[in-house]
């Protein structure tokens, strides 16, 4: 809706018309002692000229866009095509949330149908959500899920699984009487503890891993569902970087019960944090605990093929008590970017970009590997991501090369785990070139001490 300003005339004869004088008389049924009794400290307005100069001085201050940066760790630099943009700022599209008349948005749901199908296929599993906040939500939701159909309140997550993410579950179960417990990882390899899994038991609703991990190390995803089935709990897999959907196995195909991802990869810029986009997936037989909406086909007595919202287990739809979420929603824009973006690459186009991160992440950590007093801790296999051990303080160094080389190295791992303070977190996509990878690596070089 347009802003249509009303002029001081037009406000005066309103006013006449309700009986008032002044628009402050509006307020006297507020007490005088909670009324703002000044002017806002506001600045005062500025002409379209001056305020678009100020927006330029403003991005100018901004060198972390215009520098090249390896920073990942949930958060993915990836080329979107032009047609991604220009699509999703046509007006039919400045509401694009789940609708609740469906019967007149048969577009929205349509679009909503098309990003559940993708999720499906890019997941390996049978039915999946309308979308949710972001990817941390979605594994919070997945914790719930799963003791939902277990009816067991003990949750076991890796701590190879993102910080954040992590956070947030803690925080959504920390009244649900949901224990979760932290299971270490291997020193050597960076993957999961086989030794710790032993503490999977009978009483156990879910195993939660990442894959790619925290550390961009690739989990046995299927030794991990094995593991985790012979318990009876189910295995709940997340995934941060969805470019490596398109070279890694899926994780449906490798067992998982319920698989949740950031689907910020997907033609979704890095924009201070958000918005994001959670995908949720799961076997068809757990759909009716799953949390948010399902978008379903139908056909009318015509033969005429139309779409519904098959399930809504919301608190707006039903009982509150039987709601499976309060607290879930439909990031309706962005799963619309997202959608646009998978159907214009198609299957070949995110096969590539995966197949281009996973080469230009082998160049460089080849060559990082290559300099004294550098190394890679950990031997598991990779994807665009890798924990690099420098002969100085991470955070240091990586200060200096902001500073000094105008390169962002990547992420400091002492700010998630005590006594990794020379370790940080290297990430390479596809809009890394080349000479930027050489130009990290002489940066490194040059801190040598």
């Amino acid at each position: 809706m347009r802003y249509i300003p009303n002029s001081p005339a037009e406000r005066e004869e309103m006013l006449r018309y309700v009986g008032l004088e002044r628009a402050e008389q509006l307020f006297d049924s507020l007490p005088a002692d909670i009324r703002l009794q000044k002017p806002l400290a506001v600045p005062s307005a500025l002409s379209e000229m001056e305020l678009l100069e100020k927006f330029n001085r403003m991005a100018s201050r901004n060198t972390a866009a215009t520098r090249p940066s390896f920073l990942g760790a949930g958060a993915y630099s990836h080329y979107a095509p032009t047609i991604v943009d220009h699509l999703i700022t046509r007006s039919e599209f400045f509401t694009a949330y789940t609708p609740y008349q469906p019967e007149i948005s048969q577009g929205t749901l349509q679009a909503i149908f098309e990003f559940q199908t993708l999720v499906c296929q890019l997941t390996g599993m049978e039915v999946a959500n309308a979308s949710m906040y972001d990817g941390s939500t979605a594994l919070a939701e997945a914790v719930l899920m799963a003791e939902r159909i277990t009816r067991r309140k003990r949750v076991i997550v890796s701590s190879a699984v993102h910080p954040e993410y992590l956070a947030v579950a803690d925080t959504y179960v920390q009244h649900y009487g949901v224990e979760i417990e932290r299971l270490e990882i291997d020193e050597e390899t960076g993957r999961t503890s086989k030794e710790a899994l032993k503490a999977l038991d009978d009483k156990t609703a879910a195993l939660v891993v990442q894959s790619p991990n925290f550390f961009g190390c690739i989990e046995d995803v299927a030794a991990l569902a094995e593991r985790a089935h012979s318990v009876g709990a189910l295995l709940v897999v997340a995934v941060t970087e969805s470019a490596s959907f398109g070279l890694l196995r899926s994780p449906g195909s490798c067992g998982a019960d319920i698989v949740i991802a950031e689907g910020q990869s997907f033609g979704v810029p890095l924009s201070f944090g958000g918005p994001y986009v959670g995908l949720f997936a799961t076997r068809e037989k757990y759909a009716r605990q799953i949390p948010g909406r399902l978008v379903g086909e139908a056909y009318d007595k015509q033969g005429r093929r139309g779409y519904v919202l098959t399930l809504a287990t919301r608190e707006q739809h039903i009982r509150r008590e039987k709601a499976t979420s309060n607290i879930c929603t439909n990031e309706g824009l962005i799963a619309l970017a997202a959608t646009i973006y998978m159907e214009t690459m198609g299957r070949r186009g995110i096969e590539e970009t995966a197949r281009q991160c996973a080469q230009k992440a082998a160049y460089a950590a080849r060559r990082i590997s290559e300099l004294k007093g550098y190394s890679l801790p950990f031997s598991a296999p990779r994807f665009n991501e890798f924990v690099v051990r420098a002969p100085v303080k991470a955070e240091e160094l990586l200060s200096r090369l902001a500073s000094e080389r105008n390169i962002t190295g990547g992420l400091a791992l002492s700010r998630y785990y005590e006594g990794r303070d020379t370790d940080f977190l290297v990430c390479v996509t596809e809009t890394n070139s080349r000479a930027e990878i050489d130009a990290l690596v002489e940066g490194l070089k040059s801190q040598i001490p």
